[in-house]
């Protein structure tokens, strides 16, 4: 069995990195790859490294500082791009990579393309607007953290609220923050503290990651649970450069967990100086104000002289207001007196009984004149009628009829015969009397 060179020896992790790099650079010295941006970061030194994905496997890009200025549009999580470059390995953590010379975007990611989708919605239903979002109390009654019990979030927030106000209390909802279910779980804990509780704030806190760790918070669900909270939220996900759909709907955003903290809890030590100083400001008004009102106590002293006197004069002025009172309420009620005795008499002249039987008077007579004119057209409308019916019977057909004439019609149609001509031999006609009516046969026309 022949050893490889390289089994000949024990190499050091550095030795066996560098040749897995010249390797990697001899074997692949120029590639084109396809992929999805995640997990932008952008530090200032001004090169960006991102981590360029498909449904199956990852591998780091870096692009330098110098190399952006080919960029037709900005780098941005989700996108998806073409980078062409040099494969290369990151020895301090033995890590293989694209040293990318050029990045073409010509699309957006499916999570990419899910978020802005969503966030569309959610916009277009008023779920982001100012509005509808409640401010923050200024010294909670009690948070409730909404996070994992694991990360490094949940810590950081806690240091510093802890420096901060101690005093208010913190409820801890364990929840998991990425994952499957990850977002049942943290809508479930914002409707289970609604329940429980009617004052207080919620924070949503979790570290920065790519789009797919922190997908969670992009939920719709997430989302709604947000809206429909009755207690303030603030949220506090991924680092200041990460944005998700939960911090649209929030009413609060905090661009960390650390900055949450401060964002909810005032410092105590600054209300204690806050304090002192509104005390030290609110003593010397009050002071301020007392010694102004005891000097305009004594000037009023001075002009107002003895009380007792100007008490006098007060109730010599009642007195007589009360005379002058009394007489005039005296011709007052007189002049009433005088009117009501006239109206008295008018009432007396127009007296309502007597209207009533003048009234009654006319109507009768009235109805008198009523019923001899009706009397009178009915026995005129008799005679009118008597008068027609005469009439009616000279000109009717049954009264010639009964004279001894006949109408002769036709039997299929009804049609009057006025003449012979009329008339066809063998044609059935019908014959009315005075009396009934006959159906006889033509046999024979004549004239």
């Amino acid at each position: 069995m022949t050893l490889s060179p390289y089994a000949a020896r024990v190499q050091t992790v550095t030795e066996l990195t560098r040749s897995i790099r010249g390797l990697l650079e001899t074997e692949f010295s120029f590639v084109t790859v396809s992929g999805e941006i995640s997990n932008l970061k952008q530090p200032y030194s001004g090169h960006s490294y991102f981590t360029l994905k498909d449904r199956e496997a990852q591998i780091r890009v870096v692009l330098f500082k110098g190399q952006q200025r080919y960029l037709a549009t900005p780098l941005q999580d989700g996108r998806q791009v073409i980078c062409r470059g040099r494969i290369s390995v990151y020895e301090p953590r033995g890590e293989y990579q694209i040293i990318a010379d050029f990045v073409d975007s010509y699309g957006t990611g499916a999570l990419q393309a899910a978020f802005d989708q969503l966030k569309k919605k959610l916009a277009d239903e008023g779920l982001f607007d100012s509005g509808s979002k409640k401010p923050l109390p200024f010294l909670p009654e009690k948070i409730f953290l909404v996070t994992s019990p694991k990360g490094a979030a949940l810590f950081d927030f806690l240091r510093l609220a802890r420096s901060r106000f101690p005093a208010v209390p913190i409820e801890i909802s364990p929840v998991r923050v990425q994952g499957e279910g990850a977002a049942e779980e943290i809508s479930r804990a914002i409707k289970t503290i609604n329940r429980r509780a009617t004052e207080g704030v919620i924070v949503l806190c979790r570290g920065g990651g790519s789009i797919e760790d922190l997908w969670a918070f992009n939920e719709e669900k997430t989302a709604r649970a947000i809206f429909e909270s009755q207690l303030p939220v603030v949220s506090a996900v991924g680092h200041e450069v990460d944005f998700t759909i939960a911090d649209f709907v929030a009413d609060h955003r905090s661009p960390t967990p650390t900055a949450a903290a401060r964002d909810v809890l005032p410092d105590r030590e600054t209300l204690r100086q806050r304090l002192a100083a509104t005390t030290a400001r609110l003593t010397a008004t009050i002071k301020t104000k007392v010694d102004m009102l005891r000097r305009q106590v004594r000037f009023e002293q001075q002009r107002l002289g003895d009380p007792t006197a100007m008490l006098n004069h007060f109730r010599l002025v009642i007195d007589h207001s009360r005379l002058a009172m009394t007489g005039a309420m005296a011709a007052v009620i007189h002049r009433h007196q005088e009117k009501l005795n006239r109206l008295e008499s008018q009432l007396a002249i127009a007296n309502p009984a007597r209207q009533l039987d003048l009234r009654r008077q006319l109507v009768d007579e009235l109805s008198e004149k009523i019923m001899v004119f009706t009397r009178l057209q009915l026995e005129r409308k008799r005679q009118e009628l008597a008068r027609a019916a005469v009439l009616l019977d000279a000109v009717s057909p049954l009264a010639v009829l009964g004279r001894g004439y006949a109408i002769v019609s036709r039997t299929d149609d009804g049609r009057v015969i006025r003449s012979a001509s009329q008339a066809q031999p063998g044609e059935l006609l019908r014959i009315r009397l005075h009396e009934g009516s006959l159906v006889s046969e033509v046999k024979e026309r004549e004239g």
